[in-house]
């Protein structure tokens, strides 16, 4: 997984979301579009609410999921971090809670 203090939200790739055997169905439509590292427009395909566990944590976590090719498994953004009282400490690649 990624923690981004720079992302506003917490991404999933669509080849993560079928690897854990969710179907399409399940996700809750949206129209937001989503904007990269690069900068290029990606369109989500849905939101979807599961549990993560993070350490002895487990939290419900909303995920937008995006047909992208990334290098992580899921991406957590500022909204996950501030939720689970979370400092990213990007010099050692971790977080402190």
């Amino acid at each position: 997984m990624l923690v981004d203090g720079g992302a506003g939200v917490n991404v999933m790739p669509f080849s993560v979301f079928t690897k854990l055997g969710r179907k399409e169905s399940e996700l809750m439509r949206t129209s937001m579009g989503l904007s990269g590292f690069t900068g290029d427009l990606s369109e989500a395909k849905g939101v979807i609410v599961m549990e993560l566990t993070v350490g002895s944590k487990t939290v419900p976590t909303a995920f937008f999921v995006v047909d992208v090719k990334g290098r992580y498994n899921i991406l957590l953004g500022r909204d996950w971090i501030h939720a689970n009282c979370c400092i990213p400490y990007t010099l050692h690649q971790c977080v402190i809670q």
